[in-house]
């Protein structure tokens, strides 16, 4: 199916705050059902700009259905896996089409966008699980070599976590991961730093600690194969990480940026000034997500050699 509208217009920072608080009152609210929360969701990301000629198809990849995003020409050698976030709750692959397109364009690749199963019906391990047969099935057809893992907040950790998986088991890693907004440890209070709980317009505690406690069911949330902060970061490829200032989870960023470049990780690290969760799947709105963007596909022709 080929989809595609103009980019390129941009909105003040100011509009999109707006847009924004009201994304955090009217689905990202522990008072709704997870299934209220969902439709919600799925209505306010139906179109999202992408470039003209975007191609998107759907693909069975070990019994997880996925959806492949290409625009114009895509080289088999780069291959973007991203995982969508939503709290492990809610969220689908229409999250992340818009930013998948635009670097499909700019890297000349494809990007892999999987619907892993969602909690509370299906509690932790499914959506690791989940993962591990995407990569599985990636990876029989192409080199781990042009593999790259990705995801936003939730599916940050969830990319993070396969990684670490992989690494645990001496399997061939992927050549790099990039990881939006990362939520890293479900363990964590938000409370705590006031600041920044006011500043964040789109994620509160109550929120984040209900999909915590959703997706953890009868487990440990500070198991590291659910909070991947608490792990060991040792022996990892490069990795890129990207917030902004005005996000709740920030410090899960700058922690794991930390850590990681302690254990010999090649880290880029970048923190976007006055920029809320998620910011960067908003490219051709947002100027900053275009920069952010930018960054992403440098990162990819690194990693990937390209």
């Amino acid at each position: 199916m080929k989809h595609g509208r103009d980019l390129d217009v941009h909105l003040p920072p100011a509009v999109l705050r707006i847009a924004v608080a009201d994304l955090r009152r009217y689905v990202l609210n522990p008072r709704l059902s997870w299934d209220v929360q969902r439709r919600r969701l799925e209505k306010s990301m139906r179109f999202g700009p992408s470039p003209r000629g975007t191609k998107i198809t759907e693909r069975d990849l070990n019994g997880v259905t996925a959806e492949i995003v290409t625009a114009g020409r895509a080289r088999a050698d780069v291959t973007i896996v991203h995982f969508h976030g939503g709290g492990y709750c809610i969220g689908s692959a229409s999250m992340a089409r818009s930013w998948a397109a635009t670097l499909a364009a700019k890297a000349d690749g494809q990007v892999i966008l999987p619907g892993y199963r969602l909690a509370p019906e299906h509690p932790f391990p499914a959506a690791l699980d989940d993962a591990r047969q995407v990569m599985k099935a990636v990876s029989g057809e192409t080199s781990p070599a042009s593999i790259v893992l990705s995801g936003d907040s939730a599916g940050a950790g969830l990319a993070l976590a396969l990684l670490l998986a992989l690494r645990d088991e001496g399997q061939e890693l992927p050549a790099g991961c990039v990881l939006l907004s990362p939520w890293l440890d479900l363990s964590a209070s938000r409370r705590a730093n006031t600041a920044l709980v006011r500043k964040d317009r789109l994620l509160s505690p109550a929120w984040l600690e209900a999909c915590a406690a959703a997706y953890a069911g009868e487990s440990d949330p500070s198991d590291p194969a659910m909070s991947p902060l608490h792990a060991s970061h040792q022996g990892l490829p490069p990795l890129l990480i990207q917030c902004g200032s005005d996000e709740i989870l920030a410090p899960d960023s700058e922690l794991l940026a930390a850590s990681a470049s302690a254990e010999g990780t090649d880290v880029t690290y970048t923190k976007w000034p006055r920029m809320w969760h998620d910011f960067a799947l908003q490219p051709g709105v947002l100027a900053a997500a275009d920069s952010a963007l930018a960054q992403t596909a440098w990162f990819l022709a690194k990693v990937t050699k390209t």
